[in-house]
């Protein structure tokens, strides 16, 4: 017995403990050095949200300008919809009210458009006819002041030969079709916004239904107050600033008639219109051709009617605005310089005019849910600093006797001496 017990120890210290060591060969792998089952799906899943990111990214590039003039369109429709709707609950179907309201609207900018091109076109025809004296009163004060001898055929002569106006003309020609196909694109652009906006204030109440069909109640509670607060911050936007127009535009026409400027009625349209709908800086804009247009009747003329443009920029911006604006779109100065200028950094000209509305509608629907307080009764909320009360000496005094109170700082007190009772 103790012979066999021996020889299985002696078996079993040379046997030593099992290998550790992996067989040779592929197919002997560890389990873990295999590749997870989840690995191929989430790469595929990876490679398949990418190209989605790359296909919404390349439509989106694409189709900017549709969408750009679909939201040009809802604003449209937007600022239609309270003659819309009232023209409607009059009893007139819905779809003729928007086809008259937008009938009105395409014959007052026709008219508009007509005007002004009238205008330019016969002042440019007598700038042109009247070029040749200009010229002369301008070579004879030269001649006179600096004792030379210019003459107006030499300077017509110099001027058509030059290779400047050479190489511009035939820029010109070459692009002409370039401005062509631009114009045309812009026709394309104009009816396609009018027929979306056209869609959107005919079919108002069904894409209202359409869309809250798909949102549970208290969801569509908030969609149709964002949507009343849309329609009445923009409409009110476009009625105080066609109302700031119309007074701008008589103003200036008073000026424009008393300095007996050609074509008036023309400028004071075009002032009103410009220096409304793009704010703060639309009105030295909007001067800048009646200006030009008083300088071909006298250089004094222009300068009166730039001081008269500042003057009135003042009092719009500090008496009328603010009373023409407290109920419709109530919003600050500087808040309505920077939409705007944010707006033509995204979108350009469009960007400018949906500005202020779009920032006046955001403002009302964060209104009703963000909660205001009461004010403290403080100077400081006027201006004012909060200061102490009494003569100058009284504080002086005061203030020594605290410091005198004051215990002193822990490196300059001393020990108490000790008490000789004790």
């Amino acid at each position: 017995m103790a012979a066999s017990k021996a020889s299985s120890e002696t078996v079993a210290q040379e046997s030593g403990p099992p290998s550790t060591t992996p067989p040779d060969g592929p197919a002997a792998a560890w389990p873990g050095q295999r590749m997870p089952r989840w690995l191929p799906r989430a790469m595929v899943l990876a490679l398949a949200l990418f190209a989605c990111f790359q296909l919404g990214s390349w439509a989106f590039h694409q189709l900017t300008g549709l969408l750009i003039n679909i939201l040009i369109a809802f604003f449209l429709a937007l600022a239609v919809e309270p003659a819309v709707s009232r023209m409607a609950h009059h009893g007139m179907r819905r779809g003729l009210a928007t086809a008259l309201v937008f009938l009105g609207v395409i014959f007052a900018g026709a008219g508009f458009v007509a005007m002004l091109g009238s205008m330019l076109a016969g002042q440019i025809v007598d700038m042109v006819e009247d070029f040749p004296q200009y010229l002369d009163s301008v070579i004879s004060w030269i001649n006179t002041t600096f004792h030379t001898e210019l003459s107006r055929v030499e300077l017509q002569d110099s001027l058509v030969h030059s290779d400047w106006l050479q190489k511009y003309v035939q820029n010109s020609a070459t692009g002409v079709l370039d401005v062509s196909a631009q114009v045309l694109g812009g026709l394309f652009q104009l009816l396609t916004i009018l027929l979306f906006s056209f869609y959107f204030a005919a079919d108002g109440p069904r894409l209202r239904r359409a869309l809250c069909s798909v949102l549970p109640p208290a969801k569509q509670a908030e969609v149709l107050r964002a949507w009343e607060i849309a329609v009445d911050k923009t409409g009110g936007y476009l009625y105080s600033r066609g109302l700031m127009a119309l007074i701008s535009g008589i103003a200036h026409y008073i000026l424009l008639a008393a300095l007996d400027v050609s074509y008036a009625p023309a400028l004071a349209v075009w002032v009103g219109l410009v220096s409304q709908f793009l704010p703060t800086i639309g009105t030295y804009l909007a001067g800048a051709l009646p200006m030009l247009i008083a300088f071909t009747v006298d250089p004094w003329y222009a300068l009166w009617v730039l001081i008269f443009v500042v003057v009135y920029q003042q009092f719009e911006n500090y008496m009328l605005q603010p009373k023409l604006t407290a109920k419709t779109v109530d919003i600050h100065p500087a808040v309505a310089f920077g939409s705007v200028i944010v707006g033509t950094a995204l979108l350009g000209a469009v960007g400018a005019l949906i500005a202020i509305p779009a920032v006046a509608t955001l403002q009302a629907f964060l209104g009703a849910y963000v909660k205001r307080y009461d004010v403290t009764d403080d100077p400081r909320v006027h201006g004012h600093r909060k200061r102490d009360v009494g003569p100058p000496l009284v504080r002086l005094r005061q203030a020594l006797s605290t410091r005198s109170d004051a215990p002193p700082p822990p490196h300059q007190r001393t020990a108490e001496p000790p008490d000789r009772d004790t």
